[in-house]
């Protein structure tokens, strides 16, 4: 808004005053005759002025006819215009005795301005249902005085805010887009410009990122020449009437701060997303709605799927954002890159905290530090669903026949370098199912198959998340299925390693429909065959039953890894490297232990509980201390002890 703009507006809305004054007065015994001249000096001002007047936008954009322009102008000279004030005193007896100010009122403005109809107070009329004018208490309604809305007579003025008081907020900064997702903002742009003048659209962003979301209706609303107007799912209230009532203050918002309304309804849950769809279904005019799932609405609406942007949009924002770091980190941010999906912002901030850990100099674990900041700042929210698992097992600590354990190092190698194959050598050009990588890992329990996934993840530097299935798996229908497909979606976003333990109780085989439960039921398996096969990353399945899981879903597999129950030769590697260097023991016989015939899982076990009995006498560890372990574990698993396996222990 510029100064002569300013001083402009202050004139015209000055002069409306005057003219008002002058009808209320009764100039010239004509009530149209004195803002005759008042209209020609009106006209001259708005010719002169760059954009129209804050009246004259006020009334263009919510239809008021002339009588109610000139009521909303009385309305507010009663705040700003002497002129009004006395005018609107003589015939207001009661000022003196109960009001230190004249009070307008519809009776006055039946009486005394041009053009006057009754439906200009109405509920239905513009003046109430924007909340433009109010009628106070009163007994008569042409009796009641009329208040401007405070908003209202600031916007008159020329002073102009977002008033925060309509659920209506304005983002502090506008984030950087990656090309793909300016598409979109530009496609959204153009359903709005094209739309009919009866069929305000709205336009459903679909996205699982908030931040991608509100950027792209941030760059639609520039395109269209508005700013964003934000309003929150957690702001919107539950009650019909409430909400009609905060979709006429929207509206109105929209139209006095060059809104684009803007509801974020990414992290809302079904009751939130409900109540969004009928808040969108009441406001009149364009409204875009940033959700994950697509909602039905009574109204027009498109849908727009956010993509999540390439690779190569990524690694140019990294290179960007690190500056001259970037050089020395290229085989890191090509990775990052590739298996974070982070937007501009989310790059750009963790790029300020590489510099701010590290500074500017070079130095061995500065490879490091950036690939720790960057799978932070790109960890999903799944704690609801799923466990982030740490091990610090190596490959060392993995006792495996070398068949299985040249497989699972096949499967790491696939792991980090699918993205050089799919995308650089075009194995996924055509963006067919089973990019991914789907693992089988089988075997009695114990045999170290989850063993297998952390050193998996640790090779690749990824997180491992284990998914528990009693927060995934509902008794409600299609709940299920929604729940993995958050897991998918988010994992896939973030490089996560998926460990589905005990994985038949998910994936077991289909069975015949006896009744609407094995509908069901058969229904969720298909769905998770599908998923899995569109799963980008690593996901790892163990069981100890492999003959449960359904025919169908162990086609799909990359890889399958038998874990073998120990044998003699195992069970003592097993035994060597199970306890830590710093761990004291004295005399244990390796080849007594590997007679116990027990899964690596229980050794480790017995292992831990002797340390602690080991610790608690004041000793190293010795033989005796894993007797007393070993009658534990067995005990645990309602075994008896083999006396023989364990003679000469002690």
């Amino acid at each position: 808004m510029t100064t002569t703009w300013a001083k402009d507006n202050q004139r015209y809305t000055a002069v409306s005053m005057s003219r008002v004054a002058a009808l209320l007065s009764g100039a010239d015994g004509d009530r149209t005759g004195a803002g005759r001249a008042f209209d020609r000096e009106l006209e001259g001002i708005a010719t002169s002025m760059a954009r129209p007047p804050a009246l004259t936008a006020l009334v263009a954009a919510f239809g008021l006819s002339p009588f109610e322009s000139d009521l909303l102008v009385m309305c507010a000279g009663v705040e700003l215009d002497e002129g009004v004030r006395q005018a609107l005193a003589r015939h207001d007896s009661e000022v003196s005795a109960d009001r230190r100010r004249p009070a307008p009122t519809f009776g006055i403005a039946l009486a005394e301005l041009p053009d006057p109809h009754w439906s200009a107070l109405t509920p239905a009329s513009a003046l109430r249902r924007w909340r433009l004018v109010e009628p106070g208490p009163g007994p008569v309604l042409t009796e009641c005085p009329l208040h401007i809305g405070e908003r209202v007579l600031h916007y008159l003025a020329g002073v102009h805010y977002v008033d925060e008081a309509s659920g209506v907020r304005q983002p502090t900064s506008t984030p950087e887009l990656a090309q793909s997702h300016l598409t979109v903002a530009r496609n959204a742009a153009t359903v709005v410009t094209a739309a009919t003048n009866d069929g305000a659209p709205l336009v459903q962003i679909l996205t699982r990122r908030r931040g991608v979301g509100l950027a792209i209706a941030g760059a639609t609303a520039a395109a269209l020449g508005l700013a964003p107007g934000v309003v929150r799912v957690e702001d919107i209230p539950a009650t019909a009437v409430e909400r009609r009532e905060l979709a006429r203050l929207i509206e109105r918002e929209a139209v006095l701060a060059g809104l684009l309304p803007v509801i974020d309804a990414v992290n809302g849950d079904r009751e939130g997303v409900a109540s969004v769809a009928r808040l969108a279904e009441e406001i009149g005019g364009p409204v875009m709605l940033v959700l994950r799932e697509p909602v039905e609405v009574q109204r027009d609406d498109v849908r727009l799927p956010v993509p999540s942007a390439t690779p190569d949009e990524r690694l140019t924002a990294w290179i960007a954002a690190l500056g001259p770091a970037s050089a020395f980190l290229d085989t890191q941010a090509n990775r990052a890159a590739e298996l974070f999906d982070l937007d501009p912002a989310a790059i750009r901030a963790t790029a300020t905290e590489f510099a701010v850990l590290t500074g500017t100099h070079e130095a061995p674990d500065l490879a490091g530090a950036f690939w720790e900041l960057a799978r932070s700042r790109a960890r999903p929210r799944l704690e609801h669903l799923t466990e982030r698992v740490t091990w610090s097992a190596t490959w060392d600590q993995l006792v495996l026949p070398e068949s299985q354990k040249e497989t699972i190092r096949e499967i790491a190698a696939q792991a980090r370098w699918r993205g050089k194959v799919h995308r650089e050598w075009g194995f996924g050009a055509d963006g067919g199912p089973g990019l991914g990588i789907s693992v089988l890992f089988s075997g009695p329990s114990g045999t170290g198959k989850s063993m297998a996934a952390g050193v998996i993840a640790n090779e690749l530097r990824l997180d491992l998340y284990r998914i528990d299935l009693s927060r995934v798996v509902s008794k409600y229908i299609g709940e299920t299925e929604k729940n993995l497909g958050t897991v998918f979606d988010e994992a896939e976003g973030a490089g996560a390693v998926l460990l589905f333990d005990e994985a038949d109780a998910l994936f077991g085989r289909r069975s015949a429909v006896k009744d609407s439960h094995d509908r069901y039921a058969n229904l969720e398996v298909s769905y998770l065959l599908q998923r899995m096969e569109a799963y980008g990353g690593l996901a790892i399945l163990t069981t100890n039953q492999r003959s449960a899981l359904d025919p169908a879903f162990l086609r799909r597999l990359r890889f399958t890894v038998q874990f073998p129950f120990p044998d003699p030769a195992g069970r003592a590697e097993i035994w060597r490297r199970v306890f830590p260097q710093k761990v004291p023991t004295a005399d244990l016989d390796i080849d007594r232990l590997a007679q116990l015939n027990v899964a690596g899982g229980n050794i480790r076990t017995m292992a831990l509980n002797a340390a602690f009995h080991a610790a608690a006498g004041g000793t190293d560890v010795q033989m005796d201390h894993i007797l007393l372990a070993a009658k534990a574990e067995f005990a645990k698993l309602e075994r008896p002890l083999p006396e023989m396996q364990v003679r000469g222990w002690t």
